[in-house]
């Protein structure tokens, strides 16, 4: 039975929305300063083609019966694999600081990871869906996480994209766990995931020093450990109630990601303590709310299917806040509805259509 959006959901998403824009404005004044035609094109691509482009098609897929898309998960899937493998073809995907992570065409710029994850979230929800009462077996519960998340890993590891296998894997679990998987293949996941986690540290030198600058955060602060010192030096300097918007110091000739990985330690130091627990505190609200609708969905689809986005969606952006202040390491995922990314927002408000879909069909 079709009812009325959950209204406390929507409201939280126009909150995080206006507050990402507010951070973002002010955060971009620091890419003003360095290169005024860059910030031109970042604020068009993000206010106009984000916001309001995005915005109806967010609008259109809250109205669209989520179930729908039911069919086509296997094909959604495939073709978001494709889609993602082209990136490791030359003269087709575009290198940037050493990874082949985008697309151009057109004239623009996107990375398919975010397409990639979505189809695996929405696929793997479609296969436990219809395996539900298997899966605490190993062929109804380990064996489609294995095979979805493990195919596109291998894809992004290629590119190498390690933060996107690690959203994949997150949103994957999560959806078994919500599935009623047991919890010894929940455990046995764990492990094999530290122990993979662990070889590719070992085979790649940057994700090494990645963890070295994240357990040593004093060491090296003019190189390895710069972006970590100054974030927390900008989330530092906010003290309680901030500098003020547009204040930001940090912004302009320190931080070395102002409108990207280290939007938040801005987002802290002109508002504070107050208004970065704000922050946090929508993104918490999401969650639980997101949550919510996910246990009163129609059906096993809807159910996971939520899970599986509200998981991706809100990790991705506590991983970003968690490495601003220190307790993880830098990653590279974007604050969503606030860093600049423009197929992530694209994505993110896509998402949150489809789970707008699922709380107009919830059960009482």
């Amino acid at each position: 039975m079709q009812q009325k959006t959950d209204t406390s959901f929507l409201l939280v998403v126009c909150a995080l929305i206006v507050s990402g824009l507010l951070v973002f404005t002010s955060a971009g004044l620091g890419l003003l300063a360095r290169d005024g035609a860059t910030f031109t094109s970042v604020a068009i691509s993000q206010l106009l083609l984000g916001l309001v482009c995005r915005g109806i098609a967010m609008y259109i897929l809250a109205r669209l019966d989520y179930r729908l898309w039911r069919p086509y998960t296997p094909y959604i899937f495939a073709a978001a694999m494709f889609v993602t493998a082209l990136t490791l073809i030359p003269g087709i995907g575009v290198e940037l600081k050493g990874a082949s992570r985008w697309l151009v065409i057109g004239g623009f710029s996107f990375q398919p990871v975010e397409m990639l994850k979505f189809a695996s979230v929405i696929f793997l929800a479609a296969v436990y869906a219809a395996r539900f009462k298997d899966v605490q077996t190993w062929k109804g519960g380990l064996l489609p996480l294995a095979l979805v998340a493990g195919s596109a890993s291998l894809i992004l590891l290629a590119q190498p994209d390690t933060h996107g296998i690690v959203m994949i894997l997150l949103a994957s679990v999560g959806m078994l766990y919500a599935a009623g998987g047991r919890m010894l293949h929940l455990l046995m996941l764990a492990l094999i995931g530290l122990l993979a986690l662990g070889v590719l540290a070992y085979e790649r030198p940057y994700l090494a020093s990645r963890f070295q600058t994240f357990f040593n955060q004093s060491d090296d602060p003019q190189g390895a450990g710069w972006q970590i010192q100054q974030s927390l030096i900008a989330v530092g300097s906010g003290q309680l109630t901030g500098r003020g918007f547009g204040q930001s110091l940090e912004k302009f000739s320190y931080l070395p990601e102002p409108i990207g990985d280290s939007i938040f330690a801005v987002a802290a130091e002109e508002f504070g303590f107050i208004g970065s627990t704000m922050l946090v505190l929508l993104f918490g609200a999401f969650g639980v709310l997101g949550f919510r609708i996910a246990a009163r969905a129609p059906d096993p689809f809807g159910a996971l299917l939520v899970v599986g986005l509200v998981i991706l969606i809100v990790g991705q952006s506590f991983l970003n806040i968690a490495s601003a202040v220190g307790l993880a390491p830098i990653s590279g995922l974007p604050l969503i509805f606030v860093s600049h990314g423009g197929t992530a927002f694209a994505l993110a408000l896509a998402e949150v259509g489809v789970i707008l879909s699922v709380s107009r069909r919830m059960k009482a």
